[in-house]
């Protein structure tokens, strides 16, 4: 599935009448434009700007493009085709949903950092050209960590981790797209797999993808998020870096074993979980991993799939993490050892919470199964026996952590002595939005199969599709309260790979009996990274000359402003 972009002389006239302005863009104003609102005017633009986004999205017709010359290069801003339209219309449903659950959130500069987020990964699905991808992809990394700081201070040491991570992805990716572009002379943003740089910019994707052996980022920095803060992070950077693989490297075999990898290491950490924003972050790596073996299946089957159970998963992983940020929110608590009995006097979220969890585990009439199927179905098309076993059974893994632990464990169980109620009026509406969108799109799936990249061949409701995923999900089910003595967590600390570059060489150096190569090596390494660390901080901490709320210094801010501006100047003048 190649989109063919045209490398512009001047700016295009094919857009839709009237139509000035990405839906990116229009985002990333809206939030920065937050910072000057208060009361209910603010929250009528949190509600309204994401509405007004959409429909820019679909105000873009198919092959319609937005550009301008920029600095020698013909950018193209937003290029309309059915993939993007789908993520667009995805992203700014999570973005209204997010803002609505918010709404009650006091700092008030999350939510700027949020839009932001939500419109530069926007202008990354809509973008037409590798140069104005990287702009976007820069804004987002800078944004996610702004939502991640804006938390508190427990949250300092997660943001330094991911900001670093995802500026040395950055690099990779700049270094990838530099190669490209002086090896082939294009930055049109097309399929990738014949590129020179082919690996370089693979792994600026794969990185935010939270591919291996990077992932614990993901459940490192996302839990440290506020209540409503992880609603947004779920939604943007992992996705956009499934968008972009699929743009850019459909049908790279390697990827299939890159996402089994995934799945498996999403499905064990997620089981060993005490902390539920943790045991959902496992999970973002768990059903990433379905959509990155899809993509690298490659048929026209299996990226249907991917681009389906991306919107899918979208949804009910909001509508997971809005019911925990309920209860936490309520409660002040995270951990499953602190809570139980909660459906008692938390009706609406319990409920909810179970169909979200119903969803990820695909039960049949579920947005889920709907999509997640499709994936497999690929599988079987191309005879990959083993894939589709392996993707069966982590199919069965979900319900292990998601479909029993979670609701269990939350709303039922042992009594924890907690009597909260359900949340207010804004987070609930939320909660049942999206929880009515997990059961439309799985008792009516044309909707979502219309959008799709290309026309759907597949019929989900059949006998065979609906009694063997029933039996597997029954059998998953009782194997788990079989061993639910095993699946309740203990108050524990539960190591990943992360420790190998985080403790690892520190402490065997300081145990070494004299002073080493190997000790003065890590030794030198390890100072360097803190001040690393110290300057990045400094810079764009909370209290950073970057991250102040007005005026604002962020290059992110300046950048958007100055290419806004520009664009604005031209077609005005």
């Amino acid at each position: 599935m190649e989109t063919e972009v045209t490398p512009l002389a001047e700016p295009v006239a094919t857009v839709a009448e009237g139509l000035a302005l990405p839906p990116g863009i229009l985002l990333i104003a809206a939030g920065l434009l937050l910072l000057a609102l208060r009361g209910r005017l603010r929250d009528g633009v949190i509600l309204l700007a994401p509405v007004l986004a959409l429909a820019l999205v679909w105000l873009l017709p198919e092959g319609g493009a937005l550009g301008l010359p920029y600095l020698g290069y013909d950018l193209v801003l937003a290029h309309g085709d059915t993939l993007s339209r789908l993520f667009g219309t995805v992203f700014t449903i999570a973005a209204f949903a997010g803002g609505l659950f918010a709404l009650r959130q006091e700092r008030h500069a999350e939510m700027v950092a949020a839009f932001v987020y939500a419109g530069a990964a926007l202008g990354v699905v809509f973008a037409g050209d590798l140069v104005t991808l990287f702009v976007f992809w820069e804004i987002m990394a800078i944004a996610s960590t702004m939502v991640i700081w804006l938390a508190g201070p427990k949250a300092r040491g997660a943001g330094l981790r991911y900001v670093i991570i995802h500026l040395f992805g950055g690099v990779i990716l700049m270094a990838g797209i530099a190669w490209h572009v002086s090896a082939t002379g294009s930055i049109a943003f097309t399929d990738l797999t014949e590129s020179p740089a082919k690996w370089l910019i693979l792994g600026g994707f794969m990185l935010n993808a939270g591919a291996p052996p990077l992932s614990a980022w993901v459940a490192d920095a996302y839990p440290r998020s506020s209540w409503s803060g992880m609603v947004f992070l779920s939604a943007f950077t992992t996705k956009t870096a499934v968008f972009v693989l699929m743009r850019g490297f459909p049908g790279e075999a390697f990827l299939i074993w890159i996402g089994l990898y995934m799945i498996f290491y999403g499905i064990v950490y997620a089981i060993l979980e005490n902390d539920i924003r943790r045991i959902f972050a496992y999970s973002i790596v768990n059903q990433v991993g379905f959509m990155v073996v899809g993509i690298g299946i490659g048929t026209e089957m299996a990226l249907n799939g991917v681009a389906a159970h991306a919107f899918a998963h979208i949804i009910y992983k909001a509508l997971l993490l809005t019911a925990a940020g309920s209860v936490i929110y309520m409660t002040g608590r995270s951990r499953f050892t602190e809570l139980g009995g909660l459906a008692r006097t938390m009706p609406v979220t319990a409920a909810c919470g179970i169909i979200g969890a119903l969803s990820i585990s695909a039960l049949p009439l579920t947005s889920g199964f709907v999509s997640k199927t499709m994936i497999t179905e690929g599988a079987i098309g191309e005879q990959m026996f083993v894939v589709w076993l392996l993707l069966t059974a982590a199919s069965a893994g979900s319900m292990l952590y998601a479909g029993v632990k979670f609701p269990w464990l939350v709303f039922f169980s042992k009594d924890s002595g907690l009597r909260p109620t359900d949340p207010p009026t804004s987070m609930r509406t939320a909660m049942i939005l999206l929880a009515v969108l997990c059961i439309g799109i799985g008792v009516v799936p044309g909707a979502l199969y219309a959008l799709l990249p290309t026309p759907v061949d597949y019929v989900p409701y059949t006998g065979p599709h609906v009694i063997s995923k029933l039996q597997l999900l029954l059998f998953a089910g009782a194997a788990a309260f079989v061993m639910l003595r095993w699946l309740r967590p203990g108050d524990t600390v539960t190591l990943d790979i992360d420790w190998l570059w985080r403790q690892w060489p520190v402490r065997a150096a300081a145990r070494a009996p004299r002073r080493t190569p190997v000790q003065a090596t890590s030794e030198a390494m390890h100072a360097a990274y803190q001040r690393i660390l110290d300057i990045v901080y400094r810079a764009h901490g909370p209290s950073g000359i970057l991250a102040r709320s007005w005026p604002t210094g962020s290059m992110a801010f300046w950048a958007t402003l100055l290419l806004g501006a520009f664009m604005l100047l031209y077609y005005l003048g």
